[in-house]
């Protein structure tokens, strides 16, 4: 006997039932052949360190007797193939053949073999077909018997016929590297091009997730370029502000590491929240400064240097604010908490680490930046009151 547990969730992306959490399904319209490459797939699968408690839901080791009416033989003693088929349903198929009625009750009476004999397939050859010259002839007379291995059930997804392989993670695997491994151990079986397979519910949605992240931060970077070019009205400046987003998602993935988290869904999520929580220190910085340039008369240095002094206590009180914000989602306990820890901790790993960096490297990036600028337009031979970069 084999146990397999599976965590009761509120919500699910789950749509089929499974013996294990994640699920991957084989489709083809040949069940033979389906059913051979699933327990292939399965013991090679089993076999690898990513993968526990590898199970499928086919189950074709089930037992079907086939009767085989020899009919030129039926025919010549005035038997048909009605007269069999009304046998074998009266003796297996509870033909109901009268109701007894009582004075408070009724009661069915069923017409059936005695149930000691429907334990055996050898029991078929004792029925009796009725002739028509009025003799009973067995049915071992007139057919074959034989019995062959069927599939119990047979599970269908989109009108074809389906096999739903699952399985859970080893402890200390993530995800993404069992992907990997099922796509590996599929070329090396060789599977055929004939059987479609694909993931779902939550390996689906992983794998989903997967192929879209890259497109969705690098929309996102783009987006907040934008709207910060357009706010400062500068090519050059909207830079260094997002040249904080690499420390913070460094410091997300650090914390992810050190905890023995998975840098799944829910910690992609955070990664993006802190695109937007971690690029207001500069803001905040380089704000200050730009308008200390421009209205002030200051000169970079100076002004950044003003920024950095006037600026420290409100970007600690932000910070601050974030990431006690951020610290009951990362040490919460109770129903549910463990889909939220991934998020505080990658808020809380990107806050501390980018906060420790940002306020040393923006000062850099930003003068840097402006020198970059100023000898580019110098080479253009724009205007110097040009020369910081304005749009």
């Amino acid at each position: 006997m084999t146990l397999y547990l599976q965590p009761v969730q509120d919500m699910t992306m789950e749509n089929r039932v499974s013996r294990t959490q994640y699920q991957f399904t084989l489709e083809t319209p040949d069940m033979d052949e389906l059913n051979r490459w699933t327990h292939k797939l399965v013991e090679e699968l089993g076999g690898q360190p990513e993968f526990a408690d590898v199970a499928s839901d086919v189950q074709d080791q089930g037992q079907q007797v086939y009767v085989n009416i020899d009919r030129s033989t039926a025919s010549r003693l005035g038997i048909s193939t009605a007269d069999v088929d009304n046998v074998l349903y009266s003796a297996y198929g509870q033909r109901l053949v009268s109701t007894i009625f009582t004075q408070s009750n009724q009661y069915r009476v069923v017409l059936e073999v005695d149930p000691v004999d429907q334990s055996t397939p050898e029991t078929l050859n004792d029925l009796r077909i009725p002739s028509s010259n009025g003799t009973q002839v067995p049915l071992s007379a007139i057919a074959d018997i034989s019995e062959r291995p069927t599939p119990l059930s047979i599970n269908h997804l989109d009108q074809f016929p389906v096999a739903t392989l699952s399985f859970n993670l080893a402890p200390g695997a993530a995800l993404g590297d069992a992907v990997k491994a099922i796509d590996r151990v599929k070329q090396e079986i060789g599977l055929p091009l004939s059987i479609r397979t694909s993931y779902q519910g939550a390996a689906l949605a992983f794998k989903a997730s997967l192929e879209n992240t890259l497109w969705l931060i690098l929309a996102a970077i783009v987006t907040v370029y934008i709207v910060l070019g357009v706010l400062y009205e500068s090519y050059i400046h909207p830079v260094t502000i997002l040249s904080t987003l690499p420390s913070a998602g460094v410091g997300a993935l650090l914390a992810l590491i050190v905890s023995g988290g998975d840098l799944g869904i829910i910690g992609i999520i955070g990664i993006i929240l802190l695109i937007g929580i971690v690029k207001k220190n500069a803001i905040m910085m380089i704000d200050f400064a730009l308008e200390a340039e421009r209205k002030q008369g200051l000169q970079p240095r100076e002004a950044i240097f003003q920024a950095c002094l006037l600026r420290f206590r409100p970007i600690m009180m932000t910070t601050l604010a974030a990431l006690l914000g951020a610290l009951p989602l990362m040490l919460g306990s109770g129903v549910g908490s463990e889909l939220r820890h991934p998020l505080g901790i990658t808020m809380v790993g990107g806050l501390i680490f980018s906060q420790i960096l940002t306020l040393y490297t923006t000062p850099v990036i930003y003068l840097w930046m402006d020198s970059l600028a100023r000898r580019v337009s110098d080479r253009l031979g724009l205007n110097p009151a040009e020369s910081d970069g304005n749009l």
